[in-house]
Order: structure tokens, then C-alpha cells, then sequence
């Protein structure tokens, strides 16, 4: 039996995100995940969703790694936190 894995992915290229979950479920894993662009769309999955993992993207036009850390560390939840690049 394959663990699941709930991730939040903070990602605007669609063929990124597309790849980080081809890789995790060529991993093994049973995948689910939501793809969020904003800060306001990264609150609102905290809320909605119970995570296992994030993982954001460093650099993106609006938003990026470090503002998403930095929700994530307002939130007071504990969570495992991922910077790809």
C-alpha cells in the first residue's frame, strides 16, 4: 500500500506542479494536492485543508518562498516546509 501525501504547492507554472507530483507518485506515494498562486489562496488552503507537507516555489511574480514561510509561520501550524527553485 502506497502512504498518501496531502500537499499544499505553492507553484504558478502549471507544468512544474505537474512534474513534483509525477515525481512523488513515481516515489510511491498516493498524491493529492492543490496548487495555490497567492497569498490570499494559501491562507484560504490552510484553513479549508489539512496538510502533510508544503512546498513553494523560491520566486514567482507576486509571491514567493519567503512570503509563504512566513504565513505559514502566522498560522502556527507545524508543517513541513519545502523551497524548490
Amino acid at each position: 500500500m502506497n502512504p498518501s501525501l496531502n500537499i499544499l504547492l505553492i507553484e504558478d507554472s502549471e507544468n512544474d506542479a505537474l512534474l513534483i507530483a509525477r515525481i512523488l507518485r513515481r516515489g510511491g506515494y498516493a498524491l493529492t494536492y492543490e496548487q495555490v498562486e497567492t497569498p490570499d489562496g494559501m491562507r484560504a488552503a490552510l484553513a479549508q485543508h489539512d496538510w502533510d507537507l508544503i512546498i513553494s516555489d523560491y520566486a514567482m511574480p507576486r509571491f514567493g518562498g519567503k512570503e509563504a514561510l512566513k504565513i505559514l509561520q502566522e498560522t502556527g501550524l507545524d508543517l513541513p516546509f519545502i523551497i524548490v527553485s
